[in-house]
């Protein structure tokens, strides 16, 4: 006699996937790019101390919401603010220090974003983000994401600065892929869990050419707005988000005998 099948459900320790959630994503992006050029440019501290600094604070925040049993949405946040922020400084440190360029970091960080997503399909079954609610599927979602936004900043220099886009071309690239994504999402049958993590992806570099198009000399195309003010206004609005849009943790649905 066959088992039969019913449905189990428990919460994720992410929260759902709503207009909020990529609003506050493409700000916490955008304060990833300028708050990671204010420590190291306007700092002068330079690319490989604003990485280890950020690395410090990625890596105690992932520790602290990977021990926390439910879902919160402000130390989950704050995990993503400091994936972006060490994705910023990393991507520059990788593409400027190191000298491989934005084509080079853009096709480096392409093929360690690909090979994670690999690995956490083959050992979990699914890169779903209602699947993350244990400290493995916890750590494949941080690191994809980490390496997600690491690529976001080194793709979003390439079409901006060495495609010769500017940052208002770049703005209108990455909007346009993401109005795609959201097309393709209402109209076709393609797998949400793929078209996720594309407009995951494409939020970051959208929120690189944004940062970059508010700080930089107006000269180079940008608003030449002051980084801590730009990084200040945009931590505002995150706040503001998050106290003001209620935010659920998505639900996990899985077949159980």
């Amino acid at each position: 006699m066959q088992n039969k099948i019913t449905e189990s459900h428990s919460l994720s320790k992410v929260p759902a996937v709503t207009l909020a959630f990529w609003l506050t994503k493409i700000a916490a992006t955008t304060l990833g790019e300028t708050g990671g050029d204010a420590v190291t440019m306007s700092m002068n501290l330079g690319y490989l101390t604003g990485t280890l600094i950020f690395s410090i604070i990625f890596l105690v925040a992932v520790v602290v919401q990977i021990k926390r049993h439910s879902f919160n949405k402000w130390i989950y946040w704050f995990t993503v603010v400091a994936t972006t922020t060490v994705g910023t400084t990393l991507a520059d440190f990788a593409d400027r220090s190191l000298g491989i360029g934005y084509l080079g970091g853009t096709l480096l960080l392409s093929t360690l974003l690909v090979l994670s997503l690999f690995i956490w399909r083959v050992t979990c079954g699914t890169v779903a983000v209602n699947s993350v609610n244990n400290g493995v599927t916890e750590i494949f979602y941080w690191v994809t994401i980490m390496f997600s936004q690491t690529l976001g900043t080194a793709l979003g220099d390439w079409t901006a600065d060495s495609e010769g886009l500017g940052y208002d071309g770049g703005i209108l690239l990455f909007v346009g892929a993401l109005a795609l994504i959201w097309a393709a999402s209402r109209f076709t049958a393609l797998s949400r869990t793929a078209l996720f993590w594309a407009a995951f992806i494409l939020t970051r570099p959208l929120g690189a050419v944004v940062g970059d198009f508010l700080d930089k000399p107006i000269a180079s195309g940008g608003l030449a707005l002051s980084r801590y003010s730009a990084s200040l206004t945009l931590a505002l609005i995150i706040i503001g988000f998050l106290w003001v849009v209620p935010q659920r943790p998505a639900i996990k649905t899985a077949p159980a005998s």
